[in-house]
């Protein structure tokens, strides 16, 4: 009988649900914005460029309930339903979209420049998508205005998250071997 997570995978499991839960508490928040620069996306991207697809969808499914059941991890300390229903709620949901889109893409080997592609797109297109949209049905300021408080102010940090996690991912995937078995 095959089981579905070995104790090695749910240890990666449980690793990165953490990272992303303690990145978290690195956070600065914007007086203009409603949504605070976190290293959460950093983490995200790590989760889907290190892990297997079902790995990272349970990665951060668990992130996510954690939350959801009270413990502080969402950005700034947060938690709760209130917090997934909330302002960024649809960037917490864009996390486990992106995360998985990253891990589904990524293939065997990827390259630095592959790498940057495929965080870029899952970490901040998919996740930013997610995010505006919520942030625009919830507070209704518009696409617009949801694109200018919610996403642009986070581009260029985001840029040096997307290097970041493709050089971290270089250099552990030659030390380190996270394989579905």
């Amino acid at each position: 009988m095959r089981r579905l997570f070995t104790i090695r995978d749910l240890c990666y499991i449980s690793l990165f649900s953490t990272l992303i839960a303690v990145s978290g508490y690195i956070s600065l928040p914007l007086p203009f914005s409603p949504v605070p620069v976190t290293a959460q996306t950093l983490a995200v991207m790590l989760s889907g460029s290190l892990l297997p697809v079902g790995h990272t969808f349970t990665s951060l499914i668990i992130f996510l309930m954690m939350g959801a059941i009270g413990l502080p991890i969402f950005s700034g300390g947060t938690s709760g339903l209130g917090a997934i229903a909330g302002k960024t709620g649809g960037y917490l949901i864009g996390f486990l979209a992106g995360a998985t889109l990253i891990s589904l893409v990524k293939g065997k080997k990827p390259g630095f420049f592959r790498l940057l592609a495929i965080n870029a797109t899952g970490g901040i297109l998919v996740v930013y998508t997610f995010g505006v949209l919520w942030l625009n049905y919830i507070t209704g300021i518009g696409i617009r205005k949801a694109i200018i408080f919610g996403a642009l102010p986070f581009i260029p940090g985001d840029i040096v998250k997307i290097l970041a996690a493709a050089v971290i991912t270089l250099r552990l995937n030659k030390h380190i071997r996270i394989e579905a078995e």
